[in-house]
């Protein structure tokens, strides 16, 4: 049989019920991003579009669709924390994604704990096993193909202090699965889950 393929192209939209974009590229880990506003404010809001870009120096980064308060405050201060969504903090994650008027504190909405870092100002979340402390490498706007300039933001940050709950541990190793961790799906509610059981390993082939 001939192969059959869905074609669309994405300026001329999709014509699916919902954009299937970000359901192919995914899961995706979730950039769950505390900082501090030039007054001391906290804020602490999950971004879908996340991920880490370089060993050393360790560089993470998210994007924000808007000129978010997260943007805004790390503009700022230079600076902010990362912290890891786990199964049993899903749903205080995603509270923290309500719109709430600038200045609001999202910890106390969603009913979590500040953390003190050690190198930023900015806020841990304590109930996270897992805590990047960054400073701001960059904040580029991203562009179209033709160069428009669009009206979403790529921060990145380099990784200055990390915290790892030891439980998470064995024999020096992260155990990935053990943390739980809770990834972003496609549509307006799919997430997923690690499992030990889904894991394989692959050895790199040696170069020739």
């Amino acid at each position: 049989m001939p192969e059959q393929r869905y074609y669309y192209e994405p300026a001329r939209g999709h014509g699916l019920p919902h954009d299937p974009l970000n359901a192919i590229v995914g899961p995706r880990p979730i950039g769950w991003i505390a900082s501090l506003d030039a007054q001391g404010n906290r804020n602490l809001a999950p971004y879908s579009f996340f991920n880490c870009f370089n060993y050393r120096p360790p560089i993470i980064g998210f994007a924000s669709s808007g000129w978010k308060d997260s943007v805004q405050n790390i503009v700022e201060t230079k600076e902010f924390v990362w912290n890891l969504t786990t199964r049993a903090l899903a749903v205080p994650m995603n509270e923290t994604s309500a719109s709430l008027p600038r200045g609001e504190d999202e910890f106390a909405r969603a009913g979590l704990t500040p953390a003190p870092s050690r190198l930023v100002n900015a806020p841990r979340v304590a109930e996270s096993p897992v805590n990047f402390e960054c400073r701001l490498s960059q904040c580029i706007q991203l562009t179209s193909a033709n160069g428009d300039l669009i009206d979403s933001w790529l921060v990145l940050g380099e990784v200055v202090a990390v915290h790892i709950d030891e439980a998470l541990l064995e024999n020096g190793i992260y155990q990935t699965a053990k943390a739980q961790p809770v990834l972003r799906a496609g549509g307006p509610s799919a997430y997923y889950a690690i499992d030990e059981a889904q894991r394989f390993d692959l050895v790199r082939p040696d170069a020739r």
